[in-house]
């Protein structure tokens, strides 16, 4: 047995368990919308990411794959680097470089109209992950789940279409709730 035939038996023996991960990455994907503070969402949507990341490895969609690592590097940094009191000179060259990594992931994996689905859904997280301000970053993240739905869609990913569907949901709620509280403060 060489190292070849011990990487089909391992992967023979967990990609039937796979899907684990397309159910974890719905639940923290619609729990990341709804979640109050800034980092918490961007810590969730990284799990997310790495879930959904396995989840379209074992579906074969190779842009979803690659657009996943991606989010979950800048989901990471946006926590820790972001915020109101401002970003650190280097963050934005980092997310430049990512970007066009993403690009150039999106061309390398093309497959089409799913393909640039996923690669407008990165683009559109990645702004969202600029944002300091949780409403605002919720209104890009929005965007971006419709992108991603057409991508789940077209790849026949379930789990993440339903993942993309409640976290508009969740989205819209938070936008909605956070939309009250302003209003209720008096001017």
């Amino acid at each position: 047995m060489d190292i070849a035939d011990l990487a089909r038996i391992t992967w023979s023996a967990v990609s039937v368990h796979l899907d684990v991960f397309g159910t974890l990455g719905l639940c923290l994907g619609f729990s990341a919308g709804i979640m109050k503070r800034r980092s918490w969402m961007l810590l969730a949507s990284a799990a997310c990411s790495s879930c959904f990341g396995l989840h379209y490895l074992h579906l074969g969609a190779g842009t979803g794959t690659a657009m996943c690592s991606i989010s979950v590097l800048q989901s990471l940094v946006s926590a820790r680097f972001i915020g109101a009191g401002g970003r650190p000179a280097w963050v934005g060259p980092l997310f430049a470089a990512t970007s066009l990594l993403a690009a150039c992931l999106t061309l390398a994996t093309w497959s089409g109209w799913a393909s640039a689905c996923a690669g407008l859904g990165s683009l559109l997280a990645t702004a969202a992950r600029l944002q300091a301000e949780p409403r605002r970053m919720r209104r890009f993240f929005l965007g971006a789940s419709a992108c991603w739905a057409g991508h789940n869609l077209l790849v026949g990913s379930v789990f993440g279409l339903t993942c993309d569907l409640l976290t508009v949901s969740g989205l819209l709620i938070a936008i909605m709730r956070s939309g009250e509280a302003r209003s209720a403060v008096p001017a």
